[in-house]
């Protein structure tokens, strides 16, 4: 039996090493994703923007077409001048018109607050700010969750000094069944267990481009790594 289970986490091991890396973008155009025309590719980047002649109404997202993930690792990098952004995984199009997304986003935006927090678009809110680590439970009712802070990760402040304003930064996220971590430029930003029955454990990946003032958003390298 020792032998059987020791054969079985070393398989279990060798698939996570050996997960194959996805670049999910040709670095040419908008191959495999699919949006509104505030999307496009510049300077080899998939790039999102808004004007003040051309703003958009509501949040909207630019969806990765390759299905549905569940544990995995993604790193990209972003660089954003105005307004706000995020990634959406594990999540869902709730408005196919206006590729309008639901689900778990890892923040950032060109501000000084919200880089790497862990936020649930259209449901449950902020479960964890940058700096903290979480366990989010059962509450009054599927929207309204107990978030529990059981430590942290780093300081607030020390985290966002290492964030490059309008200059490239490089976002990892780790998914692994309820456990959720977010890194910028190599420094942990949030860690967040989410004991929930809500608790999305697939879904799809996509861009955000925030809705409110003009702004330009840019993405490159994205690699994703399922694991298992």
């Amino acid at each position: 039996m020792k032998l059987r289970t020791s054969l079985l986490a070393l398989l279990a091991l060798a698939s996570t090493a050996f997960a194959e890396d996805k670049n999910l973008f040709n670095g040419k155009d908008l191959t495999g994703w699919k949006g509104l025309d505030f999307w496009s590719v510049e300077d080899g980047c998939i790039t999102g923007r808004t004007t003040k002649e051309k703003p958009t109404k509501g949040n909207t997202f630019l969806v990765w077409q390759g299905g549905e993930v569940g544990d995995f690792e993604f790193t990209f990098k972003y660089k954003i001048v105005g307004g706000n952004s995020g990634v959406q995984y594990r999540s869902k199009v709730v408005d196919e018109k206006g590729y309008v997304v639901a689900g778990y986003q890892a923040d950032f935006e060109a501000g000084k607050t919200y880089s790497g927090i862990l936020y649930e678009e259209k449901g449950r809110g902020i479960l964890a700010q940058r700096g903290q680590k979480t366990v989010i439970k059962e509450g009054a009712a599927p929207n309204k969750p107990k978030v529990e802070v059981a430590g942290e990760v780093g300081k607030s402040a020390e985290i966002q000094a290492k964030i490059k304003s309008e200059d490239w930064n490089e976002y990892r996220i780790v998914a692994q069944g309820g456990h959720l971590q977010h890194f910028i430029n190599g420094v942990a930003t949030v860690d967040v267990t989410d004991e929930t029955a809500v608790g999305a454990k697939k879904g799809i990946l996509a861009l955000q481009l925030h809705a409110g003032p003009a702004m330009v958003v840019q993405f490159k390298d994205l690699i994703l790594k399922e694991t298992k």
